[in-house]
């Protein structure tokens, strides 16, 4: 009766608190307690005193809610021997110099939390499924046992003063000083202490010194693996969503040859779909995978739904990647006999949509599954097969679709207008699209951006001039930006109709009014070439030699060799061929014939270069990648290394940047990452191949996986890699600073900070966590931008500038984070180690 008397006081019970009691315990748990006092008082009063107690002991941030399990035997000196799921830890005797002191015993967390997978702003359909994320299945799941021996019953009781002192100091210190304080118990401490430690971390809530304890552990020659730990600290790493450490563990069982268990696979799909950081998602997705094929296990609804929802919440072009991992995540469901929610059906058909190559009969099935299971379909899926029927042209499909979408709440999206008069340009009516366009203005009472765009493709494609220059004039006027998508099919059109003046016409037009790519200088160098001016495209070409954010491609190089050709300057044309053959650029073949005949002139042999180089500049910018954060990955024998490119797609500096890296290494970019040259679409992840040229970075810069510092790195830091570490790693404040990010030790950091002091740049540094951030402030800021602008991408010098106020901050990073007030001295540097972990 106490017991369940216990559990209805209790305001959640979700955990359990295994209490074991003596007088003097509990005088030291609730000191102050007056009920402690006096053992007459009735059990249910202890409780209650007891509750509350505790209750206000509870950090806020944690969020626990508990609930007493109290023994039957009434209180007294003899109290009953102690569960073994977790240690107790008591004083080593009363005369002890060390303090006694009590532990929090671990509890599941089991509160609804809140975790907003979903980024609907950047999606147009956003998919509403359950609220339950996955967090509250985990009670669900089988727990396993952990064993851990009690102080008092261990023999010696200097082992029981150090073990109790152990578990006191060791949360309060930093890594370095923790690892030192190990290292100093080597003598006698052996497993079964270490791991009694490491559960008493967890036990408390100090899960990150638990994780060190467990990692501390690994390095010692008597440790042998504990499967139950390992998947106690995983699990409670995944619940604190830091899906790094959980996986470390994950990986280490792994290694050991066992499978883990499903809660640790369940808490470490739920901890990488809760972070926004690149990369998560596949993660995520591969975890599953493995859970399904390796484990044999059939996770909870809550799971599939939750990354199913993740994969729907991406930018559609984003997204389409993502179709069969999604189909594998409907079979799943389907087979396991769960209930399929409606927007399951609608994000498979979503994504189906955005494939090149549309499969209508999957489409119609979905459909067919969605009307037998008594779903109706809504205005989502309607708009998606929509976008379907568009890219095959099935227009009688389209109008079906489209007399469905009048008849649902409210009314049909601007994206509808769109598709369909994609589908009809499809069959050749242009001008019925151009009449679905002047309904959408009449309906709608005005047109988007995606609308202009598309209505002037279509026209210009069918090479309707007038109409197409009028709707030009009609876009530029409503100020609606962009406009270089439509600008680049008006000279396509016009370089096709051989209309070269009204072609430089636009040409000019766009530089005034937008930033023109790369597409469009192209179009504009072939049209130059073609009429014979090849005075003026040699500027253009040197221009788009010179900008960064432009730069040559083997279009272009082509182009302006031809010409050259063409025209008999043989030596501009050696030239070309010289810089095409730098930057292994392939030479058109009707062009191979004149070029040997050129260089037979000057006893030069042609031949494609075969071996691979990197350049001055190209060693420079790699550099500058490097120290910015840019990650090498090396196979097991660490022979071939390959370079990872990762650019933040929130960031409008790497929105820029990227396309200049990629041209800058496309040679070494591995085939699959290579884009076609007049594709604007670039990836914001890409990577080369794996080649053993870049064994040198990755020993100086990623040795044994991990980011380092190299010992020269004060030879290396020239303007321009300084330039690209703050292109590709760096931030510019509110107030005009220029924040550096750096990864790495203390030692490395001051290496840096001494070479950058020798070069007269006064910078401070500031460390938090394993990032250290090096700031110039005020005016060593303006000498820093003095010495990399040159090397700076021009598209880019307004943004990265510094100076006093800027309109736009580029990263979240920075975002409420006083660097003024908060870079620590120099000699933060020689202190600091301890925060290095």
């Amino acid at each position: 009766m106490l017991v369940s008397r216990a559990q209805e006081l209790s305001p959640c019970s979700s955990s359990t608190l295994t209490f074991t009691s003596s007088c003097t315990f509990l005088s030291t748990l609730c000191p102050s307690n007056p009920f402690l006092s006096f053992p007459m008082r009735s059990s249910l009063s202890f409780l209650r005193s007891l509750s509350l107690s505790l209750s206000h002991q509870q950090p806020h941030h944690f969020h626990r809610h508990f609930f007493f399990r109290a023994i039957s035997t009434p209180l007294s000196s003899s109290s009953p021997k102690p569960q073994k799921y977790f240690p107790r830890l008591t004083a080593a005797s009363a005369s002890s110099s060390h303090s006694t002191f009590v532990e929090h015993l671990a509890c599941e967390p089991e509160t609804n939390e809140n975790w907003d997978f979903n980024n609907s702003s950047e999606s147009e359909v956003a998919f509403d499924f359950d609220k339950n994320d996955g967090s509250l299945d985990l009670k669900h799941l089988p727990a396993l046992s952990l064993d851990v021996k009690e102080l008092e019953e261990l023999p010696e009781q200097w082992r029981r003063s150090k073990l109790a002192w152990l578990c006191k100091e060791l949360p309060a210190h930093k890594a370095g000083t923790l690892v030192r304080i190990l290292n100093a118990q080597k003598k006698w401490m052996r497993q079964a202490d270490a791991t009694y430690v490491a559960v008493h971390c967890m036990r408390i809530r100090e899960n990150e010194a638990g994780f060190k304890v467990y990692k501390w552990m690994m390095q010692q020659h008597w440790y042998k693996f504990d499967f139950a730990l390992a998947t106690k600290l995983a699990d409670y790493m995944g619940k604190e969503r830091k899906f790094s450490k959980c996986r470390e563990i994950f990986n280490d069982i792994i290694n050991q040859g066992r499978v883990p268990c499903e809660s640790t696979f369940h808490v470490l799909i739920v901890a990488y779909l809760s972070s926004t950081i690149q990369g998560c998602l596949e993660e995520a997705c591969s975890i599953y995978n493995r859970m399904i094929q390796l484990g044999g296990y059939r996770p909870r609804l809550s799971l599939h739904n939750s990354l199913f929802r993740a994969l729907v919440s991406q930018p559609g072009a984003s997204s389409k990647h993502y179709l069969k991992q999604a189909e594998f995540i409907f079979h799943n469901v389907v087979t396991s006999g769960l209930e399929i929610h409606k927007d399951i059906y609608g994000g498979l058909i979503w994504l189906h949509s955005y494939q090149d190559t549309i499969d209508k009969k999957r489409i119609a099935s979905l459909r067919k599954e969605m009307r037998d299971a008594g779903i109706e379909e809504g205005r989502e899926v309607l708009v998606s097969f929509l976008r379907a029927c568009s890219k095959e042209g099935d227009v009688e499909d389209a109008e079906k679709a489209w007399l469905k979408l009048l008849h649902c709440e409210g009314g049909i999206p601007s994206q509808a207008f769109v598709y369909k008069m994609e589908a009809y340009s499809k069959i050749g009516e242009p001008m019925k699209s151009l009449e679905i366009f002047r309904e959408m203005q009449e309906q709608l009472g005005s047109t988007n951006v995606a609308a202009h765009h598309k209505i002037i493709e279509i026209l210009c494609k069918a090479q309707e001039v007038e109409l197409a220059e009028s709707l030009m004039i009609e876009f530029i006027n409503s100020k609606l930006k962009p406009l270089t998508p439509s600008y680049i099919d008006m000279m396509s059109m016009y370089f096709s109709l051989s209309l070269h003046d009204k072609l430089e016409l636009a040409f000019s037009q766009c530089l005034e009014k937008c930033r023109p790519n790369r597409t469009i200088y192209s179009i504009y160098l072939d049209s130059l070439v073609n009429v014979g001016n090849l005075d003026k495209a040699e500027g253009v070409f040197n221009q788009m030699l010179s900008d960064g954010a432009i730069s040559v491609h083997t279009r272009s190089c082509n182009t302006i060799l031809r010409g050259y050709l063409s025209s008999g300057e043989y030596m501009k044309a050696e030239k070309i061929y010289d810089l095409m053959c730098q930057k292994k650029y392939d030479i058109d073949s009707p062009l191979m014939e004149k070029l040997d005949y050129v260089l037979s002139l000057s006893r030069k042999v042609v031949k494609k270069p075969v071996s691979l180089k990197l350049s001055k500049e190209q060693r420079e910018v790699l550099v500058g990648l490097l120290l910015g954060g840019l990650r090498i990955e090396s196979d097991e024998e660490r022979k071939n290394h390959m370079l990872r490119f990762e650019f933040s797609e929130n960031s409008s500096t790497h929105s820029v940047l990227k396309r200049h890296i990629h041209d800058e290494y496309h040679e070494w970019l591995h085939p699959s990452c290579r884009q076609s040259e007049d594709s604007e679409d670039i990836p914001y992840r890409f990577c080369t191949i794996s080649h053993s040229y870049f064994g040198f970075y990755a020993d100086q810069f990623w040795p044994k996986g991990r980011p380092m510092i190299p010992k020269l790195i004060h030879r290396w830091l020239s303007p321009r890699a300084l330039a690209y570490w703050y292109m590709y790693g760096g931030h510019r404040t509110s107030l005009g600073d220029i924040l550096l990010k750096l990864k790495g030790n203390p030692e490395g950091a001051e290496k840096v900070v001494k070479a950058l002091k020798a070069k007269s740049l006064d910078c401070r540094v500031k460390q938090r966590g394993r990032v250290f951030w090096i700031g110039f402030l005020g005016s060593n800021s303006s000498w820093f931008w003095k010495l990399i602008e040159p090397y700076v991408l021009d598209d880019l010098k307004d943004i990265l500038k510094a100076g006093l106020a800027i309109s736009e901050n580029n990263s979240p990073e920075t975002q409420d984070n006083n660097y003024h007030s908060g870079f620590e001295s120099d000699e933060m540097l020689s202190n600091s180690s301890d925060g290095n972990s």
